[in-house]
């Protein structure tokens, strides 16, 4: 279910969200959701550099699962933070699920 939300934005970005909707050939409101989503991706990735996230939380901030929050911190750039130990205590423990 979508929500319907009025904001008061400062004359310079109401003109660059104008101006990527006439490049797009796209309508307003799609552009603000698309700059939001980056928003979450980029805020995200962010705070899992700084360690201020785990990754489980940096997925939940973009609003992607971990698997697609472990690509995008790869295509960014940034490295991962799991040392060995930690990756094979997630495989015994997912070995012990199954």
């Amino acid at each position: 279910m979508t929500k319907t939300m009025s904001i008061r934005m400062d004359p310079e970005n109401f003109e660059f969200l104008q101006e990527l909707t006439k490049e797009q050939k796209s309508d307003l409101s799609k552009a603000v959701r698309e700059m939001v989503t980056r928003g979450r991706v980029l805020l995200a990735v962010e705070r899992y550099k700084k360690g201020e996230a785990s990754l489980g939380r940096a997925a939940r901030l973009a609003g992607v699962r971990v698997g697609q929050m472990m690509t995008l911190l790869s295509e960014f750039g940034v490295e991962s933070r799991i040392e060995e130990e930690d990756y094979r205590h997630g495989l015994t423990t997912l070995h012990k699920a199954w």
